[in-house]
């Protein structure tokens, strides 16, 4: 379901395997990246009149309801299937993606399904 060569996996996958006691593994039949809780996946679909829609280039992560509505606004979100009953949002990547925005997004992610532990790692290490 997803291609290792994908130049846009192995952006999503430098960013999010930067964060403490971040791992990989293929759930689903894609990408996961985990601490004890997987805070993003690499790729989703929708379903759309019966019929699963991929979007094999994006990154689902859970953010706060607020941030999930402001997404959702924009074209290139979607609610994945089901992922987003449980506050889940997909955003579609193409090369032309703002990468910092990313980084903030599996940051937020991150931040609520790992550890008080690895947050104050996290924090730690930042300026």
């Amino acid at each position: 379901m997803f291609d290792e060569a994908d130049p846009i996996l192995g952006r999503v996958r430098t960013l999010a395997l930067a964060f403490p006691g971040a791992a990989e593994k293929v759930s689903h039949g894609r990408p996961a990246f985990f601490t004890t809780k997987v805070f993003a996946y690499y790729g989703g679909s929708v379903k759309v009149d019966g019929v699963y829609r991929q979007h094999e280039q994006s990154v689902m992560v859970l953010v706060d309801p607020e941030e999930r509505a402001a997404l959702l606004t924009e074209e290139r979100c979607f609610v994945p299937a089901y992922l987003g009953a449980s506050g889940w949002v997909g955003v579609d990547l193409t090369d032309d993606t703002g990468w910092d925005e990313v980084g903030e997004l599996l940051d937020a992610s991150y931040r609520l399904t790992a550890g008080a532990r690895r947050i104050a790692r996290l924090d730690a290490r930042r300026p």
